[in-house]
């Protein structure tokens, strides 16, 4: 059974910073493209950004470019998420996902078979 666990949201004071981790189980992601999206109450799930397995692909939504970073560790089967530079239209439930490679509909929904639950990242005075 493949398992995403998405962790490290929180409360964040606007220009703070937050890391958030994707760990797996159930599948072995040196093999897999991760793409982390966010939902706003209100809006559609959006994608943020996408790393394939191999990190030759990376990929950031414009809103994130130069503030948010993603990162893998193959070993620990876990994919990061940097967030610097914190805003409050950031604030949203932050998703990982997988997929077979970042291609060029990376930000497509409907291109992940596996998702996590979310994690909260509420950023607010």
């Amino acid at each position: 059974q493949v398992q995403l666990v998405e962790s490290g949201g929180g409360l964040v004071q606007p220009g703070g910073s937050l890391r958030l981790s994707c760990a797996a189980s159930g599948i072995n992601l040196d093999s897999r493209a991760i793409g982390w999206f966010r939902q706003a109450p209100g809006k559609e799930r959006e994608g943020v950004s996408c790393i394939s397995s191999n990190v030759g692909y990376i990929y950031y939504a414009d809103s994130v470019k130069g503030r948010f970073t993603i990162s893998r560790d193959n070993a620990k089967n876990t994919v990061y998420l940097q967030m610097n530079s914190l805003k409050h239209e950031d604030t949203a439930i932050y998703y990982c996902a997988t997929d077979f490679t970042c291609g060029a509909s990376w930000y497509d929904v409907d291109e992940y078979d596996h998702w996590g639950q979310g994690t909260q990242v509420t950023v607010s005075e």
